[in-house]
Protein backbone atom coordinates (compact mmCIF):
# COMPACT_ATOMS: atom_id res chain seq x y z
CA UNK A 1 0.00 0.00 0.00
CA UNK A 2 1.55 3.45 -0.64
CA UNK A 3 0.67 6.82 0.84
CA UNK A 4 1.76 10.25 0.13
CA UNK A 5 4.44 11.76 2.01
CA UNK A 6 4.00 16.08 2.42
CA UNK A 7 5.40 16.82 -0.40
CA UNK A 8 3.20 14.13 -2.64
CA UNK A 9 5.81 11.65 -2.87
CA UNK A 10 4.03 7.99 -2.65
CA UNK A 11 5.41 6.15 0.12
CA UNK A 12 5.82 2.53 0.02
CA UNK A 13 4.89 1.33 3.54
CA UNK A 14 6.17 -2.53 2.72
CA UNK A 15 9.89 -1.06 1.86
CA UNK A 16 9.35 1.44 4.86
CA UNK A 17 8.74 -2.31 7.65
CA UNK A 18 11.30 -4.30 5.73
CA UNK A 19 13.68 -1.37 6.35
CA UNK A 20 13.04 -1.48 9.77
CA UNK A 21 13.62 -5.38 10.29
CA UNK A 22 16.28 -4.63 8.11
CA UNK A 23 18.12 -1.87 10.69
CA UNK A 24 17.04 -3.38 13.47
CA UNK A 25 18.34 -7.35 12.78
CA UNK A 26 21.96 -5.71 11.88
CA UNK A 27 21.52 -3.86 15.39
CA UNK A 28 21.23 -7.18 16.73
CA UNK A 29 23.99 -8.80 14.16
CA UNK A 30 26.58 -5.95 15.76
CA UNK A 31 25.84 -6.67 18.94
CA UNK A 32 28.19 -10.46 17.63
CA UNK A 33 30.98 -7.80 17.63
CA UNK A 34 29.96 -5.86 21.02
CA UNK A 35 30.39 -8.65 23.20
CA UNK A 36 34.11 -8.62 25.34
CA UNK A 37 34.96 -9.61 28.93
CA UNK A 38 32.44 -7.43 30.40
CA UNK A 39 30.09 -9.93 29.36
CA UNK A 40 31.39 -12.21 31.13
CA UNK A 41 32.27 -9.59 34.43
CA UNK A 42 28.34 -8.80 33.68
CA UNK A 43 27.70 -12.49 33.98
CA UNK A 44 29.98 -13.36 37.21
CA UNK A 45 28.24 -10.24 39.38
CA UNK A 46 25.15 -11.39 38.57
CA UNK A 47 25.73 -15.08 39.50
CA UNK A 48 27.42 -14.55 42.79
CA UNK A 49 24.88 -11.70 43.88
CA UNK A 50 23.73 -12.80 47.17
CA UNK A 51 20.47 -10.22 46.77
CA UNK A 52 18.34 -9.48 44.19
CA UNK A 53 18.90 -8.02 40.69
CA UNK A 54 17.47 -4.28 40.52
CA UNK A 55 16.78 -3.51 36.75
CA UNK A 56 16.23 0.12 36.24
CA UNK A 57 15.45 2.75 33.35
CA UNK A 58 13.17 5.39 32.03
CA UNK A 59 10.43 5.60 29.33
CA UNK A 60 11.17 2.56 26.29
CA UNK A 61 14.29 1.85 28.06
CA UNK A 62 12.40 1.11 31.10
CA UNK A 63 9.76 -0.88 29.29
CA UNK A 64 12.50 -3.06 28.05
CA UNK A 65 13.92 -3.58 31.73
CA UNK A 66 10.52 -4.82 32.96
CA UNK A 67 11.04 -7.32 30.02
CA UNK A 68 14.43 -8.16 31.04
CA UNK A 69 13.56 -8.06 35.17
CA UNK A 70 10.96 -10.69 34.16
CA UNK A 71 13.10 -12.94 32.06
CA UNK A 72 15.74 -12.96 34.54
CA UNK A 73 12.88 -13.95 37.19
CA UNK A 74 11.92 -16.58 34.99
CA UNK A 75 15.15 -18.24 34.47
CA UNK A 76 16.22 -18.69 37.99
CA UNK A 77 17.91 -14.97 39.09
CA UNK A 78 15.81 -13.52 41.55
CA UNK A 79 15.32 -9.96 40.26
CA UNK A 80 12.84 -6.66 40.29
CA UNK A 81 12.02 -3.78 37.94
CA UNK A 82 12.74 -0.50 39.65
CA UNK A 83 11.37 2.62 37.63
CA UNK A 84 13.74 5.25 37.44
CA UNK A 85 11.28 8.15 38.67
CA UNK A 86 9.79 5.46 41.14
CA UNK A 87 13.24 5.40 42.28
CA UNK A 88 13.57 9.00 42.86
CA UNK A 89 10.44 9.59 44.94
CA UNK A 90 10.54 7.34 47.75
CA UNK A 91 11.00 3.55 46.24
CA UNK A 92 14.84 3.48 46.98
CA UNK A 93 14.58 1.35 49.81
CA UNK A 94 14.01 -1.61 47.95
CA UNK A 95 17.98 -1.30 46.77
CA UNK A 96 20.37 -3.37 49.18
CA UNK A 97 24.38 -3.70 49.55
CA UNK A 98 24.00 -6.95 48.39
CA UNK A 99 21.81 -6.49 45.17
CA UNK A 100 23.31 -5.27 41.54
CA UNK A 101 21.76 -3.03 40.06
CA UNK A 102 21.50 -2.85 35.92
CA UNK A 103 20.39 0.31 34.42
CA UNK A 104 19.25 1.02 30.61
CA UNK A 105 19.72 4.16 29.01
CA UNK A 106 20.89 4.49 25.34
CA UNK A 107 22.04 8.00 26.06
CA UNK A 108 23.31 6.92 29.29
CA UNK A 109 22.23 10.96 30.51
CA UNK A 110 19.38 10.74 31.65
CA UNK A 111 18.28 13.02 34.63
CA UNK A 112 16.98 10.63 36.65
CA UNK A 113 19.45 7.86 36.15
CA UNK A 114 22.20 9.87 36.57
CA UNK A 115 20.34 11.38 40.55
CA UNK A 116 20.22 7.55 40.94
CA UNK A 117 23.72 6.71 40.50
CA UNK A 118 25.55 8.25 43.48
CA UNK A 119 22.49 6.70 45.55
CA UNK A 120 23.22 3.51 44.33
CA UNK A 121 26.94 3.83 44.81
CA UNK A 122 26.48 5.07 48.69
CA UNK A 123 24.53 1.75 49.17
CA UNK A 124 27.36 -0.01 47.71
CA UNK A 125 25.54 -1.96 45.17
CA UNK A 126 27.64 -2.60 42.00
CA UNK A 127 26.47 -0.95 38.56
CA UNK A 128 25.97 -2.55 35.30
CA UNK A 129 24.61 -0.26 32.54
CA UNK A 130 23.23 -1.25 29.23
CA UNK A 131 24.27 1.56 26.68
CA UNK A 132 25.00 2.94 23.67
CA UNK A 133 27.27 5.48 24.87
CA UNK A 134 30.10 4.25 26.18
CA UNK A 135 31.36 8.37 27.46
CA UNK A 136 28.01 9.03 28.88
CA UNK A 137 28.04 9.54 33.01
CA UNK A 138 26.06 6.53 33.38
CA UNK A 139 29.12 4.68 31.82
CA UNK A 140 31.48 6.34 33.55
CA UNK A 141 29.89 5.29 37.35
CA UNK A 142 29.13 1.73 36.24
CA UNK A 143 31.46 -1.05 37.41
CA UNK A 144 30.56 -2.98 34.16
CA UNK A 145 29.30 -1.55 30.37
CA UNK A 146 27.46 -3.73 27.90
CA UNK A 147 27.85 -1.41 24.86
CA UNK A 148 24.95 -2.01 22.50
CA UNK A 149 26.52 -0.24 20.10
CA UNK A 150 23.57 1.49 18.33
CA UNK A 151 23.75 4.85 17.00
CA UNK A 152 20.83 5.01 14.05
CA UNK A 153 16.88 4.55 15.16
CA UNK A 154 14.84 2.85 12.16
CA UNK A 155 12.69 6.19 12.96
CA UNK A 156 13.33 8.16 9.84
CA UNK A 157 14.16 11.03 12.12
CA UNK A 158 16.53 8.71 14.38
CA UNK A 159 13.87 9.55 17.67
CA UNK A 160 11.95 7.01 18.21
CA UNK A 161 13.71 4.05 20.34
CA UNK A 162 13.75 1.13 17.92
CA UNK A 163 17.19 -0.46 17.09
CA UNK A 164 18.09 0.77 20.61
CA UNK A 165 15.76 -1.01 22.66
CA UNK A 166 15.67 -4.11 20.33
CA UNK A 167 19.39 -4.34 21.00
CA UNK A 168 18.92 -3.98 24.83
CA UNK A 169 16.29 -6.28 25.22
CA UNK A 170 18.60 -9.01 23.42
CA UNK A 171 21.57 -8.01 25.46
CA UNK A 172 19.15 -8.07 28.24
CA UNK A 173 18.16 -12.15 26.61
CA UNK A 174 21.87 -13.07 26.41
CA UNK A 175 22.72 -12.11 30.12
CA UNK A 176 19.59 -14.34 31.09
CA UNK A 177 20.37 -17.34 29.33
CA UNK A 178 24.15 -17.02 29.65
CA UNK A 179 23.00 -17.33 33.92
CA UNK A 180 20.24 -19.84 33.01
CA UNK A 181 23.40 -22.04 31.36
CA UNK A 182 25.98 -21.14 34.52
CA UNK A 183 23.51 -21.95 37.52
CA UNK A 184 22.81 -25.49 35.48
CA UNK A 185 18.70 -24.18 35.13
CA UNK A 186 16.78 -27.52 34.06
CA UNK A 187 13.30 -27.90 32.72
CA UNK A 188 12.53 -28.79 35.69
CA UNK A 189 13.82 -25.34 37.76
CA UNK A 190 11.60 -23.83 34.59
CA UNK A 191 8.50 -25.95 35.09
CA UNK A 192 8.71 -25.15 39.08
CA UNK A 193 8.70 -21.05 38.61
CA UNK A 194 5.48 -21.42 35.82
CA UNK A 195 3.06 -23.88 37.50
CA UNK A 196 0.37 -22.81 35.87
CA UNK A 197 1.89 -23.15 32.37
CA UNK A 198 1.54 -26.16 30.21
CA UNK A 199 5.18 -27.10 30.69
CA UNK A 200 4.98 -26.54 34.40
CA UNK A 201 2.24 -29.05 34.41
CA UNK A 202 4.04 -31.67 32.62
CA UNK A 203 6.66 -31.52 34.20
CA UNK A 204 5.29 -31.06 38.12
CA UNK A 205 2.09 -32.95 38.12
CA UNK A 206 2.15 -36.52 39.28
CA UNK A 207 -0.12 -39.40 38.61
CA UNK A 208 -0.54 -39.46 42.36
CA UNK A 209 -2.04 -35.80 41.90
CA UNK A 210 -4.90 -36.38 39.64
CA UNK A 211 -5.61 -39.90 40.55
CA UNK A 212 -8.65 -41.43 41.88
CA UNK A 213 -8.36 -43.53 45.10
CA UNK A 214 -10.01 -45.27 48.37
CA UNK A 215 -13.58 -46.05 47.83
CA UNK A 216 -14.13 -44.57 44.25
CA UNK A 217 -11.86 -47.33 42.78
CA UNK A 218 -13.69 -49.91 41.55
CA UNK A 219 -11.98 -53.11 42.92
CA UNK A 220 -13.25 -57.01 43.05
CA UNK A 221 -11.74 -59.83 44.01
CA UNK A 222 -10.70 -62.93 41.97
CA UNK A 223 -13.85 -65.23 42.80
CA UNK A 224 -16.17 -62.24 42.36
CA UNK A 225 -18.66 -62.48 39.61
CA UNK A 226 -19.10 -60.35 36.81
CA UNK A 227 -22.09 -59.26 38.28
CA UNK A 228 -19.98 -57.57 41.14
CA UNK A 229 -17.96 -56.24 38.25
CA UNK A 230 -20.52 -54.75 36.60
CA UNK A 231 -21.85 -53.25 39.86
CA UNK A 232 -18.38 -51.68 40.39
CA UNK A 233 -17.64 -50.66 36.79
CA UNK A 234 -21.21 -48.86 36.72
CA UNK A 235 -21.46 -46.88 40.28
CA UNK A 236 -17.63 -45.66 39.33
CA UNK A 237 -15.86 -45.17 36.94
CA UNK A 238 -13.03 -46.65 33.95
CA UNK A 239 -12.10 -50.15 34.62
CA UNK A 240 -12.56 -52.87 37.41
CA UNK A 241 -9.44 -54.06 39.07
CA UNK A 242 -9.24 -57.31 40.47
CA UNK A 243 -6.63 -57.65 43.40
CA UNK A 244 -6.09 -60.48 46.29
CA UNK A 245 -6.01 -59.92 49.76
CA UNK A 246 -2.54 -57.86 49.94
CA UNK A 247 -4.26 -55.37 47.09
CA UNK A 248 -1.62 -57.15 44.28
CA UNK A 249 -2.77 -56.72 41.01
CA UNK A 250 -4.31 -60.19 38.86
CA UNK A 251 -6.05 -58.38 36.51
CA UNK A 252 -8.39 -55.93 35.14
CA UNK A 253 -12.03 -55.96 33.48
CA UNK A 254 -11.94 -53.03 30.71
CA UNK A 255 -14.78 -52.27 29.06
CA UNK A 256 -13.53 -54.10 26.02
CA UNK A 257 -13.80 -57.53 27.75
CA UNK A 258 -17.41 -56.57 29.01
CA UNK A 259 -18.32 -55.72 25.34
CA UNK A 260 -16.94 -59.17 23.84
CA UNK A 261 -18.74 -61.08 26.97
CA UNK A 262 -21.99 -59.93 26.18
CA UNK A 263 -21.56 -60.81 22.41
CA UNK A 264 -20.65 -64.49 23.57
CA UNK A 265 -23.73 -64.95 25.55
CA UNK A 266 -26.09 -63.07 27.62
CA UNK A 267 -26.07 -65.07 30.89
CA UNK A 268 -22.93 -63.70 32.22
CA UNK A 269 -23.58 -62.29 35.41
CA UNK A 270 -22.61 -65.57 37.07
CA UNK A 271 -19.03 -66.08 35.43
CA UNK A 272 -16.39 -65.67 37.74
CA UNK A 273 -14.05 -62.25 37.14
CA UNK A 274 -10.94 -64.70 36.94
CA UNK A 275 -12.09 -65.86 33.85
CA UNK A 276 -12.79 -62.63 31.77
CA UNK A 277 -10.10 -60.39 33.53
CA UNK A 278 -7.26 -59.49 31.47
CA UNK A 279 -4.22 -60.45 32.95
CA UNK A 280 -0.98 -58.84 33.20
CA UNK A 281 -2.43 -55.13 32.42
CA UNK A 282 -0.91 -51.44 32.02
CA UNK A 283 -0.56 -50.03 35.33
CA UNK A 284 1.63 -46.99 36.05
CA UNK A 285 3.31 -46.32 39.17
CA UNK A 286 1.75 -43.68 41.85
CA UNK A 287 5.09 -41.01 41.16
CA UNK A 288 5.14 -40.71 37.74
CA UNK A 289 4.46 -37.91 35.41
CA UNK A 290 1.02 -37.25 34.43
CA UNK A 291 2.20 -36.34 30.83
CA UNK A 292 4.01 -39.61 30.93
CA UNK A 293 0.70 -41.80 31.57
CA UNK A 294 -1.02 -39.87 28.70
CA UNK A 295 1.85 -40.81 26.34
CA UNK A 296 1.97 -44.49 27.58
CA UNK A 297 -2.04 -44.06 27.58
CA UNK A 298 -2.00 -43.01 24.23
CA UNK A 299 0.29 -45.46 22.80
CA UNK A 300 -1.69 -48.69 24.24
CA UNK A 301 -5.02 -46.89 23.52
CA UNK A 302 -6.69 -47.61 27.26
CA UNK A 303 -8.22 -45.14 28.60
CA UNK A 304 -7.63 -45.86 32.53
CA UNK A 305 -4.83 -47.31 33.97
CA UNK A 306 -4.49 -48.78 37.82
CA UNK A 307 -2.23 -47.09 39.99
CA UNK A 308 0.53 -48.94 42.17
CA UNK A 309 2.79 -47.88 45.12
CA UNK A 310 6.70 -48.51 45.08
CA UNK A 311 5.20 -51.84 46.68
CA UNK A 312 3.20 -53.09 43.93
CA UNK A 313 0.10 -52.31 45.62
CA UNK A 314 -2.94 -50.80 44.19
CA UNK A 315 -3.22 -47.21 45.14
CA UNK A 316 -5.72 -45.75 42.55
CA UNK A 317 -6.97 -45.55 39.16
CA UNK A 318 -5.89 -42.79 36.48
CA UNK A 319 -7.94 -41.40 33.74
CA UNK A 320 -7.51 -40.30 30.46
CA UNK A 321 -10.00 -37.47 30.92
CA UNK A 322 -8.30 -36.28 34.14
CA UNK A 323 -5.21 -35.93 32.79
CA UNK A 324 -6.50 -34.03 30.38
CA UNK A 325 -8.96 -32.10 32.77
CA UNK A 326 -5.44 -30.64 34.60
CA UNK A 327 -4.53 -29.16 31.18
CA UNK A 328 -1.52 -31.34 30.72
CA UNK A 329 -2.40 -31.95 26.86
Amino acid sequence: MKKKSPNNTPIDLMEVARNVIRMEAEAVRQLLYELNDDFLAAVDLIFNCKGRVIVTGLGKSGAIGRKIAATLASTGTSSYFLHASDGLHGDLGIVHRDDVVVCLSKSGNSDELFNLLPVFKRIGAPIISITANLESALARHSDVVLNIGTKEEACPHDLAPTTSTTAMLVMGDALAIALLEKRKFSKEDFAFLHPAGTLGRRLLLKVSDLMETGKRVPIVSPDATMKDAVLEMTSKRGICVVTDDRRKIIGVITTGDLTRLVEKTEHFFSIPVKEVMTRNPKIVLDSTLAYTTYKKMEQYRVIAMPVIDPEDKLVGIIHLHDIMRAGIV
